[in-house]
C-alpha cells in the first residue's frame, strides 16, 4: 500500500476526511516555502500538494496564477521545486504530491522526472494537462516504476468513459473538481456536489477528492460528509498573498490550517 493510499485507509478509520492543503512551491521563495509546507503539516494536513509554477496554466484561477508569476519572478523551477521536498520531507512526516502541468515533465524526460520526484520524497503527481488516454507518454507507467501514485481528475462533465477510463488509471486518489471552470471561486458550493459525490464513489476504485472553491470550515465540513478527501487551496494561496514574507505569516497559515482540517472530521 502507497503512502497516500495509507493516509486515505487511516482517515477511513479514523472517520473522517482527508485534508489536502495546496500550495505554490517558491511563492514568495523557495526558503520560505520549506517554512510554509512545515506549517501545514503542523495544522494538521493529511496530505500536502505543491504547485510546481508553471507561466501558461489551464486550470489555475487568478489567485493561483499570481502566485505562479510570482514563484518563477523569484526563480523558482522544477528543479528546485523538487530540491525543496527532498529538504523537508522527513520533517513533513506526511506525502507530497506535485500539482504541475505536462511540458516540465517532458522539457525533463518522463522517466528522469519520476526518477528524480521519487528519489526527492515525492509520493504522487497530478499532471492536470495530460488526459488518461494518453498513453503513449508513458508517465503513469514511469511513476508507477518508482513506486509513484498517478492522481487523475474528474469534473462535472466527464462522460461515463471518462470515468472508467479514470479510474482505471489512478492510483492514489482521484481529485473531484467541484465546479466548472478555474480554481479559486468564491460561490457557494454546486448543489448537486453531494449527489455527484456519492454517485461516482460508487463508480471509481481508489479514494475520490473535491476541491476547486472549497474555502471555509463549513465547506470543508459539508464535503467531508461524502467525499474521501478535501482540498483547500486558493484561500490558503491569497493568504500567502495577503501576507507576503511578515514573520509571522508561518503561525497564521498554521492556525488556518488548523480550522480548516478539524471540519474535516465527520
Amino acid at each position: 500500500m502507497s503512502a497516500i493510499a495509507n493516509v486515505f485507509t487511516t482517515c477511513r478509520a479514523g472517520k473522517r476526511s482527508a485534508f489536502i492543503p495546496f500550495l505554490m512551491a517558491g511563492d514568495p521563495d523557495l526558503r520560505t516555502s520549506g517554512t510554509l509546507l512545515q506549517a501545514l503539516a503542523d495544522g494538521g494536513a493529511d496530505l500536502i500538494e505543491i504547485g510546481v509554477p508553471f507561466s501558461d496554466p489551464i486550470a489555475d484561477g487568478p489567485a493561483n496564477q499570481a502566485a505562479a508569476m510570482r514563484a518563477l519572478e523569484a526563480g523558482t523551477t522544477l528543479s528546485g521545486v523538487l530540491r525543496l521536498v527532498a529538504m523537508h520531507r522527513e520533517k513533513l512526516n506526511v506525502p507530497v504530491v506535485l500539482f504541475t502541468y505536462y511540458n516540465p515533465i517532458h522539457a525533463r524526460g518522463v522517466e528522469t522526472f519520476a526518477e528524480q520526484a521519487a528519489s526527492s520524497g515525492v509520493d504522487g503527481v497530478l499532471c492536470v494537462d495530460l488526459p488518461p488516454d494518453e498513453t503513449r507518454e508513458g508517465l503513469r507507467e514511469a511513476l508507477a516504476a518508482q513506486g509513484l501514485d498517478a492522481i487523475q481528475l474528474l469534473a462535472p462533465t466527464s462522460t461515463r468513459d471518462r470515468v472508467r477510463k479514470v479510474s482505471a488509471a489512478a492510483s492514489g486518489f482521484i481529485y473531484y473538481v467541484s465546479r466548472t471552470g478555474v480554481t479559486g471561486s468564491v460561490e457557494p458550493l454546486p448543489k448537486p456536489l453531494a449527489r455527484e459525490v456519492k454517485r461516482l464513489r460508487r463508480r471509481v476504485s481508489v479514494p475520490l477528492a473535491v476541491g476547486f472553491g472549497i474555502a471555509t470550515p463549513e465547506q470543508v465540513r459539508a464535503v467531508a460528509k461524502v467525499a474521501d478527501g478535501v482540498v483547500v487551496g486558493s484561500a490558503l494561496v491569497r493568504l500567502v498573498e495577503e501576507k507576503g514574507r511578515d514573520a509571522d505569516l508561518p503561525q497564521v497559515l498554521e492556525e488556518r490550517v488548523r480550522l480548516l482540517s478539524a471540519a474535516a472530521g465527520r
